[in-house]
């Protein structure tokens, strides 16, 4: 398919082609996107979708590529990055509302400024308001399904929806969005009324508990396996002699077992073989299944 002249006669702004990956993973890894889109609205972003729909061109969306293990190969059709291009924030007495590529960190300042506690444990989760919502993200005890309220996505046709907390089926690490293969465009979430002061303290807390605890200057994906029920990957990791475990660049954190890390240039079938291994030596060594976290996307 001619995806350059397509496009071109569409004249969409923001487009790519044949763009590398790596650079849109906080995992370093991926390779080439037949088309990268990065829509700056809501209007335009459903405009893609109703063009790919109607060309019938396949479609890949992704935040800030925090939890991805993108092939080498890299995706086919159409990728479209919802991250800094997508972000605002409003709020509105105790709402606050996001677009799905706001970081975390940002909509938590926001919140913050205002006086208003809620987001501070998920502060730190290195990844954008939509994916957060997608996979009900949390930390320290708190979770998106505990916020949010109301939540719009599109599907792959350009249509929007309209969810309320209920209807989102949030669970560990899973919503609708995955369900019924959504793509989150915003969220509103009800905060409370605080004391600004011990909101920012609690925020600072739990930021210095991320710094000195993860290795959040490497290139990692986050927690790369989920908690398996009686126990936590990193502990598990851990008892079997794993930490700091490398195999090329591919290796197990030293700061934190739960993380697996890119130490330069691993490619994605080196990273998804190590993942594999050390799974495989825990199940052997403790009898626990840890299942990967990180999602596998593209051509494999």
């Amino acid at each position: 398919m001619d995806y350059k002249s397509l496009y071109n006669n569409k004249k969409f702004t923001n487009i790519d082609f044949d763009k590398d990956l790596n650079t849109y993973t906080t995992f370093g890894i991926g390779g080439p996107a037949d088309v990268l889109a990065k829509p700056t609205s809501v209007e335009e972003l459903e405009e893609l979708l109703k063009f790919n729909h109607e060309n019938n061109i396949k479609t890949f969306v992704m935040g800030k590529g925090s939890n991805l293990l993108v092939s080498d190969k890299g995706i086919r059709g159409c990728v479209i990055v919802l991250a800094d291009n997508f972000d605002d924030v409003k709020i509105e007495g105790n709402y606050l509302t996001a677009l799905s590529g706001t970081s975390l960190n940002k909509a938590s300042l926001a919140a913050i400024d205002e006086g208003l506690a809620g987001m501070e444990e998920i502060s730190g989760i290195p990844g954008s308001v939509g994916g957060a919502v997608s996979m009900n993200a949390g930390a320290y005890g708190g979770e998106i399904k505990d916020i949010a309220v109301e939540i719009k996505a599109f599907d792959f046709e350009g249509k929007l929806h309209t969810f309320k907390n209920e209807e989102m089926s949030f669970s560990y690490r899973h919503s609708r969005i995955f369900d019924d293969n959504l793509i989150v465009v915003s969220a509103k979430f009800k905060l409370e009324k605080g004391d600004k002061h011990i909101i920012t303290e609690k925020y600072l807390d739990y930021t210095n508990r991320r710094q000195t605890k993860q290795p959040l200057d490497k290139k990692s994906a986050g927690s790369t396996f989920k908690r398996p029920e009686g126990s936590y990957a990193s502990k598990l990791i851990d008892e079997c002699g794993l930490r700091g475990f490398r195999e090329g660049d591919c290796q197990v954190s030293e700061k934190h077992c739960g993380f697996i890390i890119n130490r330069d240039k691993a490619t994605c079938k080196q990273m998804l073989d190590f993942i594999n291994h050390v799974s495989s030596i825990v199940k052997e060594e403790t009898g626990f299944v840890l299942e990967r976290e990180v999602k596998l996307v593209g051509d494999l």
